[in-house]
């Protein structure tokens, strides 16, 4: 049987976008082009495959049953391809979307910028949030190249790899009234508390590590970024507890003063993943490189 592999691809969009108007945005052709491929793989395959409900495209049991075949294959065919291609840096015109963290972003992206600047000036970043669900950065589908952040629970289409670890501190105002150079045990529970509450699971290991050593804060403000804390605790007789390489730039505000925690807490890791399809492409393994030497530097 002969038949256009694109259809494949229309398939894959509309199941991983459940929408006519973001599978045809994804792939770059009108919705009625995108209607008329819909059209063609239903003769094919003898089945309606997505049905229009109230909430978006539906699959059908069969177009359930054969989407982790066509996936895979589609993601195979991609890497054969990409493996014979040459990639050139400073020649390259082209766009990655990224799902970092809030910690990412602040402590890793600004230096990787800086290097493609230089080393591949056409590379753009599109940075989308890294969010509490996979599946909403889109690196599930493909469509996002990497997230970069706490990887829990990943499918088995996702390829993880260890970045770095970093460890933590806490931040007062420089002028402290009961605060000096060294922060005790009791001094910081008596405190009241700055929290940072990002989507991920970083939040979790926090407060995981503060019961491992008994460890009792009281939160007076929850915040859902870093930029926030520095403003709350230069006005403030508040202390935060935020990992050691957001410190390391706060540092350079006079305003603030970074002691060690008062008991060591311990690392967290930071994770990097990508689905498998982009195992062997040229362009990706560059970029991943390129944010593995950023990281290492840190």
């Amino acid at each position: 049987m002969r038949y256009d592999l694109n259809l494949l691809r229309v398939f894959i969009a509309l199941m991983e976008e459940r929408s006519v108007t973001r599978a045809a945005d994804r792939l770059g052709i009108t919705q009625p082009a995108l209607s008329n491929a819909l059209n063609r793989l239903r003769d094919i395959l003898q089945d309606p495959l997505f049905i229009r409900e109230r909430y978006g495209m539906q699959p059908t049991q069969k177009a359930e049953a054969l989407a982790p075949g066509i996936i895979e294959a589609i993601g195979q065919l991609d890497g054969l391809v990409l493996e014979q291609q040459s990639f050139d840096p400073m020649r390259a015109q082209m766009m990655f979307t990224l799902a970092p963290n809030s910690y990412v972003e602040y402590v890793l992206i600004p230096a990787v910028v800086a290097k493609l600047r230089v080393l591949a000036p056409g590379i753009k970043l599109r940075i989308t949030p890294f969010g509490n669900d996979l599946a909403e950065t889109g690196v599930i589908s493909g469509s996002t190249a990497l997230v970069l952040g706490r990887i829990v629970d990943p499918p088995d289409n996702l390829i993880v790899q260890h970045l770095m670890d970093d460890s933590l501190a806490c931040v007062v105002r420089a002028d402290h009234p009961t605060v000096g150079n060294t922060l005790n045990k009791a001094q910081y529970e008596q405190l009241k508390h700055v929290n940072v509450m990002p989507p991920g699971r970083m939040r979790a290991g926090l407060f995981q590590a503060l019961d491992r050593h008994g460890l009792k804060r009281e939160v007076a403000v929850s915040v859902t970024h870093f930029l926030s804390v520095p403003e709350v605790i230069a006005v403030t007789d508040y202390c935060t507890t935020l990992p050691h390489q957001i410190c390391r730039r706060l540092a350079n505000d006079p305003r603030l003063k970074i002691l060690p925690t008062p008991v060591d807490l311990g690392t967290f890791p930071v994770e990097i993943a990508w689905h498998v399809r982009y195992r062997h492409d040229p362009a990706h393994r560059w970029l991943r490189a390129l944010i593995e030497d950023v990281a290492r530097a840190l």
